[in-house]
């Protein structure tokens, strides 16, 4: 499949791709092991009752799970109106992935779907896992990207997101070996999830290039609730990895997850005109992460078309240019999703 995108209905060309989403999950139940004896409070949300789900003034475990077929093609349609044409959903392994699902809302909807593979942070994961060699997680995902995922005929075309925690386990840590061998042995693009600490990102970075990984195929998920420095996000940057800034949309500082003040749209386009003027635009990608009920249109949220119907115009007002949109939105997803 080198040269290739593999979507969840096969194979298209990079150029088929267009403007694309790296980092979202459209089928997936990312309730906490712990929540998932807790009811279902927050799955049919009432109107006068979402901001404070979303606040986390309502424990509502409901509310992070994402498993409508109807729901998500609907949701999918609007975001192809706004402008968007494909989406990486990186639900995998304990986020409870569905390939068949996502398949047929891919199908239903007309947008190219991506899926990921390999495991989450550990509290997630299978308790077999805590016995698994490097081989074996390596050997699984290269399963998922080569034959089928999770029991069906459906394949995987980047690996991740791999999970990992702050400071992180010695379980994460074989999965994260094992993704390596899988992203030399199959081509494929990395995706990681860092812990929440604002030098967790770097040091899974320096992890990976210890192990002689090509960092320009490497996406750090999530640094816009990670790392709100300079200096740390530039040095990071160094690396040539792909900076992810992936939880646009979210505009109340309050995050129930860590104890920070989270960026609001605005700031979040600021420090990507930092990194376009250090000279890191080929390695910005923009998304939203969405997870939760509540984010989507149909339950009050903004959706997957938010992005396109709010934040481009905003980064155009900022200063970015056309051809800065399309090197974001369309030539580096291209470039990360196309199998080597």
């Amino acid at each position: 499949m080198a040269g290739f995108i593999q979507t969840v209905l096969g194979p298209i060309a990079p150029d088929a791709l267009g403007a694309t989403l790296l980092h979202e999950h459209v089928l997936c139940d990312i309730r906490p092991p712990a929540w998932r004896a807790d009811g279902l409070r927050g799955y049919d949300i009432p109107m006068e009752e979402r901001f404070a789900i979303d606040y986390g003034e309502v424990h509502a475990p409901g509310n992070l799970i994402l498993d409508q077929v109807e729901l998500a093609v609907a949701e999918l349609t609007r975001l192809r109106a706004d402008g968007g044409r494909s989406v990486v959903d990186l639900s995998c392994g304990g986020l409870h992935p569905d390939p068949l699902g996502l398949a047929e809302a891919s199908r239903r909807a007309d947008v190219h779907v991506v899926m990921g593979c390999g495991w989450y942070v550990d509290d997630y994961q299978a308790p077999e896992n805590a016995a698994r060699t490097v081989e074996s997680f390596a050997a699984e995902m290269l399963g998922q990207l080569q034959q089928g995922a999770w029991g069906t005929s459906v394949r995987a075309g980047i690996i991740g997101e791999i999970g990992c925690q702050a400071p992180w386990t010695p379980m994460e840590q074989r999965v994260m070996e094992g993704a390596v061998l899988a992203m030399q042995q199959s081509g494929a693009a990395l995706t990681v999830h860092p812990g929440r600490h604002p030098d967790q990102p770097q040091e899974v970075a320096d992890f990976l290039r210890a192990r002689g990984v090509d960092m320009s195929r490497v996406v750090m998920s999530h640094i816009d609730r990670t790392i709100f420095d300079d200096d740390r996000l530039f040095r990071l940057a160094d690396t040539g990895l792909v900076l992810e800034f992936d939880l646009f949309g979210m505009e109340t500082t309050y995050y129930k997850l860590s104890d920070i003040d989270m960026p609001n749209d605005g700031v979040r386009v600021a420090t990507l005109g930092r990194l376009k003027g250090r000279g890191h635009l080929g390695q910005i990608a923009i998304s939203q992460d969405i997870c939760y009920r509540s984010r989507l249109v149909k339950l009050g949220g903004h959706g997957y078309g938010h992005v396109f119907r709010n934040v481009v115009p905003l980064m155009r007002r900022r200063g970015f240019s056309e051809a800065d949109m399309h090197q974001i939105l369309v030539a580096t997803p291209a470039r990360l999703l196309t199998l080597r």
